[in-house]
């Protein structure tokens, strides 16, 4: 990997968290379900996040009696007797991807807190290989700062994506960096974008956190030159460790030191 893209990678991890998603509703309009992945390869698994929403609330609902059922040209590829999610949000669930192809995903639903339904399924379309190449949007969202800003459209979510889609996927190393960094991401991230929709405090926080990185990045448009990349880059990192790094640790001191010469006053 050149110093280049080390650099590139060090300085847009907060941008690297994408992955695609989709959201549909049950047959009937009972809940909402969001899948999670991260680009997938043909012959490989992935890991996939099911999220299962309440529409009238918007929140994840919690006590889910689901089953999985997905499949690839008429071959069964996966599936699960029925399961129980306490949480209302399946984290890490290994898929197998072993062609290319359109995978078609089912999940069905027969309870919500302990009480059985009349079984409802939610159906998926998920391309792999050639097909991925058919699909519209070729960047997924960021679900903490789609969550943070409101929408997946909102400009500073939009830029995130951009620098993702053109700077770090363009290399091999960067495909591989944004798949191992998803793998971890999204292991925590469902949980934080959920928080925030029920939390303006925190939504606000992290709002707030990410002006600095997302100020930072706009110097990166005027580095046209492999040296101007370089300089931009160290100038840029430094700043970002600056200030969610020693500033921090700095107050952190402060506070403590205050803390001291209060306990000794009194």
């Amino acid at each position: 990997m050149s110093v280049r893209w080390l650099l590139v990678l060090l300085l847009f991890i907060p941008a690297l968290a994408f992955a695609e998603s989709q959201t549909t509703s049950t047959d009937r309009g009972i809940l909402d379900l969001r899948i999670t992945y991260d680009d997938i390869e043909p012959g490989t698994n992935s890991i996939v996040t099911i999220e299962f929403i309440n529409p009238n609330t918007d929140k994840i609902q919690l006590h889910i009696d689901y089953d999985i059922n997905m499949t690839v040209n008429d071959t069964v590829i996966a599936t699960t007797p029925m399961i129980h999610s306490s949480e209302g949000i399946v984290r890490g669930l290994q898929v197998p991807f072993p062609t290319v192809g359109e995978y078609n995903l089912k999940i069905g639903v027969e309870g919500i807190l302990f009480q059985p339904i009349k079984r409802e399924v939610a159906s998926f379309i998920i391309p792999v290989g050639m097909a991925a190449a058919q699909t519209p949007e070729p960047g997924g969202g960021c679900l903490i700062a789609t969550a943070a800003y409101g929408s997946e459209l909102a400009p500073q979510v939009q830029n995130l994506r951009e620098v993702r889609d053109q700077m770090v996927l363009s290399t091999d190393s960067g495909r591989w960096f944004v798949s191992m960094f998803n793998q971890v991401y999204y292991i925590f991230s469902p949980t934080i974008a959920d928080m925030q929709r029920e939390s303006p405090v925190l939504k606000n926080t992290i709002l707030l956190s990410m002006q600095p990185m997302l100020t930072s990045l706009g110097v990166m448009e005027y580095a046209d030159s492999e040296l101007k990349v370089l300089v931009y880059g160290i100038l840029v990192i430094m700043f970002n460790i600056a200030t969610y790094v020693v500033v921090p640790i700095l107050i952190l001191v402060w506070l403590r030191r205050q803390a001291k010469r209060l306990a000794i006053a009194q």
